[in-house]
């Protein structure tokens, strides 16, 4: 008498195979790869030239950027750039992806303290002057004085606009201050 649930019944092929992969694996491993395409998508043209992708990816990501978002054209598009991103390495291009995201919080940070600097200098005067000189000794006291006297006059005549020797000076700040 056979009873049911007999394992002999039940087995697969698979079972014993250290090389079977499920397909909810498969799917879970194409998934990854198409987030990692939406997430290339939605970056601009200038960082997707720092990730140095091959030319395919690269042309198909620029075409899924041309399409309306919400259009099944632009969702098959991502498919597409899902399946060529099996051809690549991915931790090569999430760790360049990862590298050029820092690298424009880092820019914004440091237009952010040249922000903080200008507007010191603004409200500071020379006293302000002299003290981010010892702190940046390559900056030039006369175009730091230059800079600030003409946005200083700017800003009093038109103080609701933006003043262009301000956006001067934090260029040249960011500029200087770099390092």
């Amino acid at each position: 008498m056979n009873i049911v649930g007999d394992s002999e019944h039940f087995k697969q092929p698979f079972d014993h195979d250290d090389d079977y992969v499920s397909r909810a694996d498969i799917k879970r491993e194409i998934a990854v790869y198409q987030e990692l395409g939406k997430q290339l998508v939605a970056l601009s043209k200038s960082q997707l030239k720092k990730l140095e992708l091959d030319e395919l990816l690269h042309d198909n990501i620029l075409k899924a950027k041309t399409i309306r978002i919400n259009s099944e054209a632009h969702r098959r598009q991502l498919h597409y750039v899902g399946k060529l991103m099996r051809n690549v390495d991915i931790e090569e291009v999430q760790a360049k992806l990862k590298n050029v995201l820092n690298q424009n919080r880092n820019e914004s940070s440091k237009l952010n303290v040249a922000e903080k600097h200008k507007d010191q200098l603004l409200s500071g005067g020379d006293d302000a002057i002299q003290a981010l000189l010892e702190q940046y000794p390559n900056l030039e006291r006369q175009k730091l004085r230059q800079l600030v006297r003409q946005a200083n006059k700017e800003l009093s005549k038109q103080p609701e606009q933006a003043s262009k020797s301000a956006t001067e000076l934090v260029k040249y700040l960011r500029a200087e201050t770099a390092e």
